[in-house]
Parts: C-alpha cells; structure tokens; sequence
C-alpha cells in the first residue's frame, strides 16, 4: 500500500506526495485581495502534494466572512496570480477553493446591506460570520435572515461560479474545488432539512437535491475547457498543462444548521456517481466529527466510503482530525488517495516533513487564528531542533 510520501497523480497534475493542506479561513485580506502576505503563508507550505486555498468568494453576495479574498473582479485575479506565482516558485500546486455561503451570512457583508440568499428563506441559529462592526472592530456574529434564490438568482449565482473558475485559470492555479461542504450555500441546496423548496430546485427527491450541485459542476467545466482553450490560443498557458477539477462534501456533517436526515448515504454516492461520469477530477470528504466538539455529528462511516468508491473512479481526499498513523491506515483501507490535514498546517509549515521524520508538533495559538496581520501566520518557524 502506498504511504502518505508517495507520488500521486489527479486529473494529470503530479503530485510529490498524499499529503492535502487542507481549505482554512484565516481573515489576512482585509481588501478582499490576496497580498504579498497570503503568498509568502501558502508558499511557506508549499512541500504539501497539494495545497487547497481558503475558500475564495465567487461573487459579492457569497460572502459571509469579512477579510477573506474573492475571484470576481480583475484585481482579485492578479492577487491571486501572484500568490500562485510565489507557491509555484516554492515547488507547490494551489487549487482555489470556490465558496458561496449562502444563508451563513450577514448583512453587514451584502452588497448595499441587502439579505443573504440561500435555496431557502429560512434562518439558521447555529452559524457565525465574521464582520467588522461599525467602530471597525472584527468580530464573530449570528447570521441575518435570508432570502430563496428564484430561477434567474439560481441562473445567476451558477454563472458566478463559472466565472470564478475561469478566473482560477488566469490567475495560474493548478485547479478549482467547489466548496459543497460545511453548510454553504449548495449542501443548503442538498440538504432536505434546510431546502424547502416546492420546485424543480427543491429537495423532496435525490434528482431534485443534486441538480444544484451538478448545475454548478457542469458549469465549472464548461468554463474550465473554454478558459484554458482561449488561455493556450492566447499563449498564455503552455498547452498540455493539467487544471484539475474538484468537489468537497461533507455528507455527515452538521455545522452551520444541517440536520442530518434519511438518505445521507443514497444522497451522496448518486452524487459522486454522476461527478465521476463528467470527469470531476476528485472528491474531497470531510469528517467534521472530530472538530465541531459535540456529539450530534458522527463520523463519516467506512460503509458509506466503500460505497462511493464503487461508483467514482476519481481521486479521493478524506479530511478530519488526522494523524500520520490514521492517515496511515485510511492510506492502507484502499479506500481514499490522499489525507488532508487543516490546523496542523497552521503552527507546521513544514508540516510534511515533520510528519515523514516523525518530528513534534508545534501547537497553533489559538488567538490568532482568526486575526490581523503576520502574527499566527507567517511566522510560524520550520522545525530546528
């Protein structure tokens, strides 16, 4: 069986090891830009097999954290480019996480204060943004109550996610993932207990809760093919060069008011099926059961892995309160290609080797994970003892 130090392959971009830095929000882009900062924290990690950024917001109105870069105007484009630039020159490969929050959001965030949009109506308790108050304070609130999308909003916001892909093209990222995870705005869409739409975008039947998803998919490859073809006539990308393709689900997890419901299981291996059938490069699961520190959300169960891995020929990224022995032994299972590690990644820059040489583990402050400024982000040491 391979170990998390061997070499991989997805969708063509090759890979010097299993080993995922994980999506985290870390609030450094007050301008809503990546800087010289972001690009000096991911290259920092870059000996990662791969790197997957923070979520990056597809639009205005996917917000839901202040000081977390987008991919919807040029300059957010070029910010990126130059982040991707300083990991490339490091050794690394970036794919841009692209994220909607949907309904996990709040008005202080929307454009011209306006109600978050969700596939629903109603509100969620069990969320938090993260905005700067009136006296420029940031801080943690509950989300606003939003508003259902109708069909020209749905239009719309699928068009956003394409246009954010293309976006990752120009700027030179090594691929996208589509963030369907954490309770954003698409498991809003899958999941029966938030979407209570009566319509074709409803949730009563697994067609109807996967055609969000698989809309927003279909239009994330379209935008790929036709960026990278435009990109290679334009001599702006060496023809040839791989762009994966990717999706990150969190089937069983319960963060941000998703109930779990009857169906989890049918729900998400039909889903991988048909990613697998348009030639989604890979799927990242996420095992929310050992962060969310309650005893509402379960593991990812082993049966329910076997089961997507029997209908999706893709590569396969399973996250979640990993260590290198677990990793180790989900690497062993056959079931899943490469482990990723988020908060670790924080306090460890050279995370892969101090999981290679069996080095100690620096402990991340938690004071400035979510917070201004180079301190807790980029001066984290490699290890030296």
């Amino acid at each position: 069986m391979p170990t998390l130090f061997e070499t991989f392959s997805i969708g063509g971009l090759q890979l010097p090891n299993r080993v995922v830095m994980a999506p985290m929000t870390r609030v450094r882009s007050q301008a809503q830009v990546a800087d010289d900062m972001t690009g000096e924290y991911y290259a920092q990690r870059a000996t990662a097999g791969l790197i997957v950024s923070e979520g990056t917001f597809i639009s205005p109105a996917a917000r839901g954290f202040a000081a977390v870069p987008g991919i919807w105007k040029p300059s957010q484009v070029e910010g990126w480019a130059q982040a991707v630039g300083d990991v490339h020159a490091a050794g690394g490969r970036i794919v841009a996480q692209l994220w909607h929050c949907g309904r996990v959001s709040h008005t202080a965030l929307q454009p011209s204060g306006s109600a978050p949009v969700s596939s629903t109506s109603t509100p969620t308790d069990d969320a938090k943004c993260y905005i700067f108050d009136s006296r420029g304070e940031a801080r943690f609130t509950g989300a606003s109550d939003p508003i259902g999308l109708d069909a020209d909003g749905i239009a719309e916001t699928i068009a956003d996610y394409a246009r954010a892909a293309a976006g990752a093209v120009e700027a030179g990222f090594d691929g996208v993932e589509i963030h369907a995870a954490n309770g954003y705005l698409i498991q809003q869409f899958i999941n029966p207990g938030v979407n209570d739409r009566s319509d074709d975008w409803g949730a009563d039947t697994v067609d109807k809760r996967l055609r969000f998803p698989l809309s927003v998919a279909d239009a994330v490859l379209a935008a790929v093919r036709d960026a990278v073809r435009a990109a290679e006539d334009a001599g702006t990308r060496e023809p040839g060069t791989p762009f994966a393709v990717g999706m990150r689900i969190s089937p069983y997890g319960t963060v941000n008011g998703m109930p779990l419901y009857d169906g989890i299981e049918t729900t998400y291996v039909a889903l991988a099926k048909e990613l697998g059938a348009r030639g989604v490069d890979y799927i990242h699961v996420a095992d929310q059961s050992s962060t969310t520190g309650d005893s509402v959300t379960p593991e990812v169960p082993r049966e329910f892995v076997e089961h997507m891995r029997e209908v999706y020929p893709g590569a396969v990224i399973f996250t979640g309160g990993q260590t290198a022995e677990s990793a180790q032994e989900w690497l062993d299972s056959g079931l899943v290609d490469l482990i990723g590690f988020g908060r670790p990644f924080i306090a460890n820059p050279d995370l892969v080797r101090r999981l290679r040489d069996d080095l100690p583990l620096a402990e991340a402050n938690r004071d400035t994970i979510y917070a201004q400024g180079e301190a807790g982000y980029t001066d984290y040491p490699v290890y030296s003892g």
